[in-house]
């Protein structure tokens, strides 16, 4: 009897031993130290993956790692992406994290006003991106920030930029007010893209829509100047100033040889731009010039606009810029 205990309580403490170590291999921190990203390939596998995180060094064992998944673990899916692993994950930390939505998510910013040529540029210079595009269509892209994941499409991210372009305006056009000066969404777009590309301030945004709608309304030209340069440069900042030749140009964008609107957009406007077009300040300006501050003075007449100019040219005198 007493050595049928003695061997009882040595097959006890020998499964104790088993059961500690096992646990121990799975819930005890690892040895790596610093934070990993690692990528499940799609319609990976349990073992194919345990192969990866021995490979990729996250992992003593690739074997143990699937027996113990399987013991201790949940029996849930592993999910394809790119994820992040902690330094010192144990075992059933990392089997949870791929089994988790927390995939890695990547972003890129198109800010307001970012003409097509340089979204193109942007989208190829990121080379976590895969594929090749075309320039998309001048007003196609909403800008924002965008998440993607390594190895994803450009042309899949540019496929959702587009998208919500075009989520964004049919909401803004919906929400629209009587003294909008626009007829179509593609009108409103248009004119969204020279308030735009007229103001970096927020608060007088509306304001230049109203003065750009005023003008329209009324048949006179709008002489904005960043109609001007487009031709030029595609969008690109021109480096220098407007020559009067370029001024005097006849083609389909130059507002200061044309009435009303250019033929197509001349950049990406943001959902702010959009929305102060179709819902314009009242105001009876027809008239503005730059500051000094960032923003504009407003004119209602040719003489009130005379006066600002000169204050401003005064002003770039004395900080030498003329």
């Amino acid at each position: 009897m007493r050595l049928l205990g003695g061997l009882l309580l040595a097959a006890v403490l020998v499964a104790v031993a088993v059961v500690g170590w096992g646990a121990w291999g799975w819930y005890g921190a690892s040895t790596v130290e610093e934070d990993t990203s690692f990528i499940v390939p799609s319609g990976a596998s349990l073992s194919s993956v345990a192969d990866k995180l021995e490979d990729e060094g996250l992992i003593g064992s690739a074997e143990m790692f699937t027996l113990r998944a399987k013991l201790l673990g949940s029996g849930d899916p592993i999910k394809a992406g790119e994820f992040l692993i902690s330094g010192g994950a144990s075992g059933s930390a990392i089997l949870s994290k791929l089994q988790s939505n927390d995939v890695l998510r990547r972003y890129v910013t198109i800010p307001e006003g970012m003409p097509s040529i340089l979204v193109y540029e942007t989208l190829m210079a990121e080379p976590l991106l895969t594929g090749e595009i075309e320039i998309p269509a001048e007003g196609s892209v909403l800008p924002e920030s965008y998440d993607f994941q390594r190895g994803e499409s450009r042309q899949a991210v540019l496929d959702r930029m587009q998208s919500a372009m075009t989520a964004a305006l049919a909401e803004e056009w919906e929400k629209r007010g009587p003294n909008a000066a626009v007829s179509t969404p593609r009108e409103a777009l248009i004119l969204a893209c020279i308030v735009e590309k007229e103001t970096a301030l927020p608060a007088e945004r509306t304001k230049v829509a109203g003065l750009y709608s005023n003008r329209l309304r009324q048949g006179i030209m709008l002489q904005a100047d960043p109609t001007i340069i487009y031709p030029i440069t595609k969008g690109k900042p021109l480096g220098r100033r407007i020559r009067q030749s370029e001024i005097a140009a006849v083609n389909d964008y130059n507002t200061y040889s044309m009435l009303g609107l250019p033929k197509a957009p001349i950049t990406n406007p943001g959902r702010a731009s959009i929305a102060a077009v179709l819902n314009p300040a009242e105001t009876s300006a027809l008239y503005m010039v730059a500051d000094g501050s960032g923003g504009h003075a407003f004119a209602d007449t040719i003489e009130e606009h005379n006066a600002n100019v000169e204050k401003w040219y005064a002003l770039r005198r004395e900080r030498g810029e003329m």
